[in-house]
């Protein structure tokens, strides 16, 4: 399960990358998504695959019995969908800006206006 895990985090690392590489800021935004997605869970197959009960100590005892989940992991890749969407919602932003004012989304084009 792991191998097909790093098979298909490498498959969309490699997709992610070669549509932030076009020309068009539309397919930038889809290489943004794909790229966050593959970043979520790269972070949810290194702290493992398994389920667990919530890390919470029962009361009267002094540790954790039995296999826990990772609060850790759960708490990065949260964090990290929240900064996603930032990042994603500021990118919509500026293409609908860019748009607007050049009227074309070819990255080309856009360098050439000052």
């Amino acid at each position: 399960m792991t191998t097909l895990m790093a098979i298909l985090i490498g498959c969309l690392y490699a997709a992610a990358i070669y549509m932030m590489l076009r020309r068009s800021m539309v397919k930038l935004l889809i290489g943004l998504i794909l790229l966050s997605n593959a970043a979520n869970l790269l972070i949810f197959t290194v702290a493992g695959l398994e389920r667990g009960v919530p890390p919470l100590i029962a009361p009267g005892a002094e540790t954790i019995t039995g296999a826990t989940a990772d609060p850790l992991a759960q708490a990065l890749i949260l964090t990290a969908i929240v900064i996603a969407f930032g990042v994603l919602a500021f990118a919509v932003v500026l293409l609908h800006r860019a748009y607007e004012v050049i009227k074309t989304d070819d990255m080309n084009e856009m360098k050439g206006t000052d």
